[in-house]
Parts: structure tokens; sequence; C-alpha cells
């Protein structure tokens, strides 16, 4: 009777196991088909990698969750989580942006043309030369002038820069005083400007600076031809940068016009686009301040429609640009952006607006969104507000509208301390059609793209985000491009060649010592 009761008391066990085994073993299936579920829906969740760049990907994933487990289990700080002015030294260590950097990232689509290029080199390029001038207005504001020797501008008290520079007692920490007073770049980001208001009048006040450099045409010229060499150094391809061809100045005092502006820029991108094949091309976007006149932007309406006509697809369209908080919104120029439409027949002159960088949520100035989609947006520049409006969003993702998020641009301009708390991370772990960018990488000397694209990486997109991701957003900045069918096609095929190249030269060149963890 005893052994009966205990081949009972097994037999009882054994099937107690085994449904307890049951349970739990379909509770981890449904744990992993939910899982995967999400990871096919965020952005390159569907993208399938060959061996190659599976290879490549263990090695950028063993990195970057090095980069997370240092920072979660041991506390050492997360880039993305702290300012830029700040993080900037840590990042520039990481291996994972020292990947990033190698890797083709396709295209910069929200790009300003007065600080698209690296700030120290402007300074020490065009500084030195002896017809460069500099004073300080009675604001205290520094002013750059080119003049000739008999000027007779009575503006300010001018003093060569040269002159300045010999009572230094050293170029190079002169050189950096001068930069260090144009930028935003501080050690102490939350005191030097306590609040949004603050950043963005020293914001505002860094292109009243440049302007008197980058204003004169054989300045101008030369930057442009330094910005695509630099972009191409940090392996972008593609440009699409905002404009407001300002008329330029000679040494002797002569103006350039705004189509001389626009015929410059578009024969050295031409050239440059010629001599380095691996190079896509570029094209400009109209942009004038949202503080202007409704004349004033009905008048660049219609002359920028004349561009598009004289210059076709290079002129990709129009913008206004500036701090939206304090700016007159799109609504206010409705009549003015209707123009265009209300033609007979309706004349042609794409939006590419700025729309939603703001936190104030259902006021006018997020409101902008509401419009930007009405009047048939291209794409929405930075759309931080996007996340308050879901009928728009619906609208975005349904019409496949880009939305070009600058993560850096937003933390330095007080939109939001830690980037992993940035409204654009629900964004790509639903698919929607981000697309990465810089804005200003001059004012907090970041490089061209790469900064964005880790902070992308590491700070919007998750722990598991892969290098599907980071190649979905390089193809999602040709897709969402204003270039036409045929010119993405060829664009496609020249990035494809390039990301080969990457992927053969990180396994065979560039990290020998992770070859046991590749395999």
């Amino acid at each position: 009777m005893y052994m009966y009761h205990l081949v009972l008391l097994f037999a009882v066990t054994a099937v107690h196991i085994t449904s307890a085994q049951i349970k739990y073993t379909e509770y981890m299936r449904q744990r992993e088909e939910l899982l995967k579920k999400e990871q096919r829906r965020r952005i390159g969740g569907t993208l399938v990698l060959n061996d190659d760049e599976q290879k490549v990907n263990r090695i950028l994933m063993h990195e970057k969750r090095k980069e997370y487990e240092d920072s979660r289990l041991h506390g050492k700080l997360f880039p993305p989580a702290i300012s830029f002015f700040k993080s900037k030294p840590m990042i520039d260590e990481s291996n994972v942006f020292k990947l990033i950097r190698r890797m083709p990232k396709g295209g910069v689509l929200h790009l300003h043309d007065s600080a698209m290029f690296n700030l120290t080199w402007l300074i020490t390029n065009f500084t030195y030369s002896p017809h460069c001038y500099m004073c300080y207005d009675d604001n205290n504001r520094l002013i750059f002038r080119f003049l000739p020797d008999d000027h007779d501008n009575k503006r300010c008290q001018w003093i060569k820069v040269n002159e300045l520079r010999q009572t230094a007692w050293d170029n190079d920490a002169f050189d950096k005083m001068l930069v260090n007073n144009i930028t935003l770049i501080t050690p102490t980001p939350d005191t030097t400007y306590p609040t949004l208001n603050d950043v963005w009048r020293k914001f505002g006040a860094y292109f009243g600076i440049v302007g008197g450099l980058l204003h004169h045409a054989p300045v101008r010229k030369a930057v442009l031809q330094e910005t695509l060499r630099q972009f191409l150094a940090d392996n972008v391809q593609y440009i699409e940068f905002r404009s407001s061809f300002s008329e330029l100045y000679e040494l002797d005092g002569s103006r350039r016009s705004r189509s001389w502006f626009i015929e410059m820029y578009r024969d050295v991108i031409n050239q440059f686009t010629r001599e380095h094949p691996d190079f896509i091309g570029a094209k400009v976007i109209n942009a004038v301040f949202r503080r202007q006149s409704r004349d004033t932007i009905l008048s660049t309406i219609k002359t920028a429609i004349g561009y598009r006509k004289t210059y076709g697809n290079f002129f990709a369209g129009f913008d206004i640009v500036g701090q939206e908080g304090r700016g007159k919104t799109l609504l206010h120029f409705i009549d003015e952006f209707l123009y265009a439409r209300q033609q007979v027949p309706p004349l042609d002159l794409p939006y590419v607006f700025h729309a939603g960088e703001t936190d104030w949520g259902e006021t006018q100035v997020d409101d902008n969104l509401i419009d930007a989609i009405l009047l048939n947006t291209t794409r929405i520049g930075h759309g931080y507000a996007l996340h308050k409006h879901p009928e728009v969003l619906n609208i975005v993702y349904d019409r496949d509208i880009g939305i070009v998020v600058s993560p850096i641009s937003n933390q330095v301009l007080k939109l939001v301390k830690d980037l992993r708390n940035h409204p654009a991370a629900a964004l790509i772990s639903s698919n929607y059609p981000i697309v990465i960018s810089s804005d200003d990488p001059a004012t907090w000397d970041a490089t061209p793209l790469s900064h964005d694209f880790y902070m992308a990486f590491m700070g919007l997109a998750g722990e598991d985000a892969d290098l599907t991701f980071l190649k979905q957003l390089a193809m999602n900045s040709i897709k969402y491009s204003a270039m036409t069918k045929t010119e993405k096609k060829a664009a496609y095929g020249i990035w494809q060649s390039s990301w080969n190249r990457f992927i053969l030269d990180v396994l065979q060149n560039d990290w020998p010592h992770y070859i046991p963890i590749i395999g």
C-alpha cells in the first residue's frame, strides 16, 4: 500500500510539473511574440541584414550595450541624458560614435546655411585677412566686416582683427576667444541659459555676428565649398539647406544679387558633385524670418515662385524660420501662403515648414502643425509637439510626410534635457517617417550629422535598436528628400555602394580586436 501511494504521489507530482511547464512555455511564447511584434514596428524593424551586416551589427551592439550597462548598472553619465555641451567629449571617445562616423548616413534635410560649417575653420581662415575688421556696437555685440583700407564706414570704431590678435599672447587663444564669443557653447548651460528665451537670444546673436563674415561674397563661396567637404568627410552624401539669399557684398562695396547668390551655390555644388562620385548633391530652400511683415512674406513668396521656375528642382521649396514661440504663426500669413495655389493654374512652390518646435501644447504656436498639414507641407521640421496632435499624427502617417528631427538642437534650445524623453522616441518605436538632421551644428560645435545620429541611436531609440535602425534612417533621408524619383533611384545606388564598402572596411580593417565577438 505504501508503494502504491508513493507511486501515485510521483505521478501527481509529474503531472503538476508538466502542467506548470506548459503554462511557463506558453507564457514565454506569447512574450517572445509580443516582443517581436514591437521590434518589427519600430524604424528598421522589417529590414533583413546580410551575413556581413550581421557581423558588423554584433560589433555595434556589443559596444552599445557596454555603454548602456556602464550607465544603467555602474552609474556612469549617459551622454544623451546630459547637455551636449558636457557630453561631447564623452561621445567623441565612444566606439559607437566612431562606427557611426564611418557610416554612410545619406542626407541632411534640415539645415541652415549660416550655421552648417565648422566655426573654428571660418575664424582661422578668414579673420586673418588684412581686410577683416571687428568692433563692438552700442549693445556690446561683436560685429565683423571686410573693408578696404580707405573705408569710411562710420557704423563702428573698426579695428583690424589682426592688430587685436597681435596684442594677444597667443594666436590660438585669441581665435578660441572669438569662437567662444560667437557660439552657444558654455560649461554651465543651466545657469548661462536659465530659460528658453535666454538661449534663443544668444542663438539669434550668433547669426548677426557671423553675417558680417558670410555676407562677403568670396567668403560665402569658400564656406560652401568647405561645408560640402566637411559633410562628405562625415560620410554625409546629400544636403538640403535653408538660406535667405541675402545680397552679398564685395570689398569695393558693390553688391551681388540674390540670383547671383543662388547661381553661385548651384555652380559650386555641381562642381563638387562632379569631382566626388560618392556625393549625391544638394538643394536649397528659401527661408524668411517669421517676424517679417505680411507684405514682405508675399513678396518673397512671389520671388521664390520665380526662382522655382528658373532653377527647377534645385530650388526645393519655401519656409519661414525663427523662434516659433515668439514669432508669427503660419495662420498669421495664411493669405500669403495660399497665394500660389489660388492662381489659375496653381503655381509650383513646395512648402517645407518648421512646425511644432515648441513645448507649449494646444496654443497658437503648436497649432502651426495644423496649418502646415493643411498647406500641404512636404516635410515637417522638428515636429516636437506632434505627439499632442493625434489627428495630425494620423495624417502624417497616412500621407507618409517626413518628420525631420534634430535631437541636439532640441536639447540645446531647451525643449528637452534627457533625450530619452524626447517625443520622437515614441514615433521611432511606431515606425513613423523620421529623418535625423543637425539643424545648426556650427553653433554648438557638432559634426555635420554623426553626433545627432549617435543621439538618435543611443537616446531616442532603445537598447535593442541596432544596425537596421541606422540603415533605415539613412534610407529615409533619401526617401523624404526633395529629389525626383529618378534622382532618388540614382542616390540609393550611390549610397548602397558606399554602405557596402563601409561594411567591408569594418570587417577587414578597422576592428581586429573584435574578431572573437563577430565569429
